[in-house]
């Protein structure tokens, strides 16, 4: 009988032979230009400490998005995958808990750059990581969630390895044994994501070092297990209760994964985004004043209530996983993006006084829908009396409600706008579109 470990290795095989749609190749750089906004602002979080950090490791001549600087391959898919997941704007897949951009790309970019890969190339490693990730991601999902592993540290260095080793032109078998060293490699935990901890963005970084390396020992000629996903030892067994395996033993040649994933507007966790919407919303239809609201209600799903009600508030990391600070701020400035989960304003009495009186209501109806939808009800009470409320179901960037490619080049000139390439800003959205014939130009310039 043929194992799941072979019928999953087997299927991203054969899709790396496909043909792609225009559509996929259209998607994929639509998901390239997010992933370089997000990834440039984030440098600019990230500089202080990114550089420290460059100054006492070794170099090289692989370039680092936003750093104006190079390094080696490693150092490279380090800073670049923590960029992009330090503003919390990059892409992810609700049912997978998932975020697949920033360890996919940031393992892709040295990787392209050192064996001067072209487009094609590209798209296919884009493709096969994005495919292979959320599928597995998705059928491990909520249990391995709730055992405490963060799926984008874990499913994304397995994501960025397979990426590479499609992007190289790998066999079956070099495939399976890069799958066997980044499992092995992969580590993730949620518990970063708590109080003043700074390390949630280093759980994409080192997945795609891991996944960068895992593709080097299987080019090295490294065999791996014959069967890693099953068994007592096997990988499902060791990081979940449950799995889909449906999702690991076949593929949909006319629904590929990357299309199921989602961009987001705000600079917070995503199960935040539906009550930041509705209250959004509530302000600018009601011409809400923040200074005479006297209580706000969030009625939500568990996931997005447990671990999300904190109103004490002494971190950015605090900020970005609390929905009272997040749907206050939106009430106050009638945005949440990266600006507003700055220290400045995170230190606000103003905000902080108004995310004080914001309860959190778990509602077992709206839960049930999750993760179909991730709905979130908004009422707010001012001056005793009169009550607004709003819903939403689906906070847009969702695959359902998807960000157009005017939003998403709004989205990524606001980001550069922070950045030493803000001047290039066009530019390089223009090779964005335009890849297939100025990949070299668009690695020179990030």
């Amino acid at each position: 009988m043929i194992s799941v470990t072979d019928k999953y290795i087997e299927n991203l095989y054969g899709l790396s032979k496909f043909k792609f749609p225009e559509r996929i190749n259209l998607q994929a750089k639509k998901c390239l230009l997010d992933y370089l906004g997000v990834t440039s602002a984030g440098a600019v979080l990230l500089k202080e400490k990114g550089n420290v950090f460059l100054n006492n490791s070794e170099s090289g001549d692989i370039p680092i998005i936003g750093f104006n600087r190079k390094s080696n391959l490693y150092n490279a898919a380090l800073i670049n995958g923590m960029s992009a997941h330090i503003a919390d704007l990059d892409d992810g897949v609700r049912k997978g808990n998932f975020h697949p951009g920033a360890p996919i790309f940031s393992a892709l970019f040295p990787i392209v750059y050192y064996y001067n890969l072209k487009w094609n190339d590209f798209l296919k490693g884009i493709i096969i990581g994005y495919e292979s990730s959320i599928r597995l991601a998705c059928a491990i999902q909520p249990s391995h969630r709730n055992k405490g592993y963060h799926a984008t540290g874990i499913c994304g260095a397995i994501g960025a390895a397979l990426g590479i080793g499609a992007a190289l032109g790998f066999s079956k078998q070099q495939l399976k044994n890069t799958l066997s060293a980044a499992a092995t490699n992969s580590s993730g935990l949620l518990n970063v994501i708590k109080g003043v901890s700074e390390l949630k963005p280093y759980n994409a970084g080192q997945a795609a070092v891991s996944g960068l390396i895992a593709s080097q020992i299987a080019l090295a000629g490294f065999i791996g297990s014959d069967d890693l996903f099953e068994g007592q030892w096997g990988f499902i067994n060791i990081i979940t209760d449950e799995c889909d395996y449906s999702l690991l033993e076949k593929i949909d040649y006319n629904n590929f994964e990357i299309e199921n994933i989602y961009m987001k507007q705000y600079a917070a966790c995503r199960h935040c985004h539906p009550a930041i919407e509705a209250a959004i919303f509530l302000k600018q239809k009601h011409n809400i004043n923040p200074d005479y609201i006297d209580k706000i209600t969030v009625t939500t799903y568990s996931l997005a209530a447990i671990g999300h009600e904190n109103t004490v508030i002494s971190s950015i990391a605090d900020a970005k996983y609390s929905t009272p600070y997040s749907v206050a701020v939106a009430l106050i400035t009638g945005k949440a993006g990266i600006e507003e989960y700055f220290d400045e304003m995170i230190n606000n009495e103003k905000v902080l006084n108004l995310s004080k009186k914001v309860e959190i209501i778990v509602d077992d109806e709206l839960t049930r829908l999750v993760p179909e939808k991730r709905p979130a009800a908004v009422s707010i009470i001012i001056n005793s009396k009169e009550i607004f409320s709003a819903r939403v179901d689906l906070a847009k960037g969702e695959p359902e409600i998807p960000l157009s490619i005017s939003d998403i080049e709004a989205k990524y000139l606001s980001l550069l706008s922070y950045t030493n390439n803000k001047d290039n800003a066009k530019e390089i959205m223009n090779y964005v579109w335009n890849i297939e014939s100025d990949i070299e130009k668009l690695i020179k310039i990030i």
